[in-house]
């Protein structure tokens, strides 16, 4: 038994780079990196991005433990977690994360954690300024309030928030990262198909980390970043498309269907 049985130390691929004038466009990925950079909840984040021609990879652990994993029973006092599907045993490990423990996006000061020209960096980003007149019903209005939509672990709020899809760099060589990526808890790592011969999609539960406390509202909703573009990834703005999709109780979901 080793790490992978509580997670998996993997490449996924960030964002590709748009071309302007025949070069990589250095800020065209910077919503799309932001966004997925930003579902930390089972993912942990190592070191920095890294560019290789137009794409960005990051490298990241996948907290989501092996469908195998039985973990110490607490009503048996059993310190051992043992593998289903090998007989192998062990005593429990600490289960701190591989990264840092809360990989924090946003910070005291209006300060974020975004990415900005295919670099992370941490930004003062202003919040937004409301008309003096604005009539207290439409101040920080959110149609997902109270919205009945979950994610397939039953985890009700903000599902579009909480559930993302990854591309983990595999090969088709590459037979036991493969297996060990099927073999995951589902449905936090599930659904997945190989997209190509380099890698695997998958869908992940992994919540948002610019969530705010009550876990529906956006803290970049609103704000701006030095350049003037919205702070918010573009994708988080956007409605689902008629076809898309939706999870169960989504507030958009009839609109797309009329």
């Amino acid at each position: 038994m080793g790490p992978q049985c509580t997670g998996l130390r993997v490449w996924l691929r960030v964002a590709s780079l748009e071309r302007k004038d025949g070069k990589p466009d250095l800020g065209s990925a910077d919503h799309e990196a932001t966004w997925l950079l930003g579902h930390t909840e089972r993912i942990a984040f190592l070191g920095d991005l890294y560019r290789d021609r137009d794409d960005l990879f990051h490298e990241a652990v996948l907290e989501v433990p092996c469908r195998y994993l039985k973990p110490a029973s607490a009503a048996q006092g059993s310190a051992t977690e043992t593998c289903a599907a090998h007989g192998y045993s062990r005593r429990m490990r600490n289960p701190n994360r591989a990264g840092d423990p809360a990989e924090p996006r946003s910070f005291p000061g209006d300060r974020f954690r975004i990415v900005e020209r295919a670099r992370t960096v941490t930004r003062f980003l202003a919040p937004p300024v409301r008309p003096t007149r604005e009539l207290p019903i439409h101040a920080g209005s959110n149609p997902c309030i109270g919205a009945p939509c979950r994610t397939a672990d039953n985890t009700r709020g903000a599902a579009c928030c909480r559930d993302l899809q990854i591309e983990i760099m595999c090969t088709g060589k590459q037979r036991r990262l493969e297996a060990l990526v099927r073999s995951r808890q589902s449905p936090y790592l599930c659904k997945v198909e190989r997209e190509g011969p380099f890698s695997l999609g998958a869908e992940m539960i992994s919540a948002c980390a610019f969530l705010m406390e009550d876990g529906v509202h956006c803290s970049l909703h609103g704000r701006k970043r030095p350049d003037g573009r919205p702070a918010k990834p573009d994708l988080c703005s956007e409605w689902p498309e008629r076809g898309d999709n939706t999870h169960p109780g989504c507030v958009f979901a009839a609109r797309i269907g009329g």
